[in-house]
């Protein structure tokens, strides 16, 4: 799953909104971020315009942590 950032100033108030994609989406997502983007240079009062995903096939919980014991990956070097 995708999820689309964006914080809109209005009044001198910022409030932050957000719109989620599908996972098999992505160019979904990054077609409304430059939607966005085009309007930010357009003078609308937007900013923080940026995505975050989740990858259901990630090897590992998100964040700092450690692999899962079944995790065997090592770097060769010649």
């Amino acid at each position: 799953m995708y999820m689309v950032y964006w914080t809109q100033v209005e009044d001198e108030k910022a409030a932050p909104h957000s719109l989620g994609f599908a996972s098999d989406d992505l160019s979904g997502a990054l077609k409304f971020m430059e939607e966005l983007r085009a309007r930010q240079r357009a003078g609308e009062r937007l900013c923080f315009i940026t995505m975050s995903s989740e990858n259901p096939d990630s090897v590992g919980p998100p964040g700092v942590a450690d692999p899962h014991p079944d995790y065997n990956w090592k770097k060769r070097r010649r």
